[in-house]
């Protein structure tokens, strides 16, 4: 996976949790929980990446291709 894979995964973790957490307090749990498990999904696959990417990358390429996934999704 790539850095820009695991940023996906980590806003997608951010929105899920911030959903579970208004579903809380509409009282709505069963769907708090479905997606508390999303979000943790997509952490645990953002981890994934970005354990393969501290083994595969130099630093170097590390921030140029971080940069270039945060910039991608914030054009998305």
């Amino acid at each position: 996976m790539s850095l820009e894979e695991a940023a996906r995964q980590l806003k997608m973790a951010v929105h899920d949790s911030q959903v579970a957490f208004d579903l809380v307090g509409l009282g709505e749990l069963e769907r708090a929980q479905e997606h508390a498990v999303m979000a943790r999904a997509a952490a645990d696959a953002a981890e994934t990446a970005l354990a393969r990417a501290i083994q595969d990358m130099s630093p170097e390429q590390a921030n140029s291709e971080g940069e270039r996934a945060v910039a991608a999704l914030e054009e998305a």
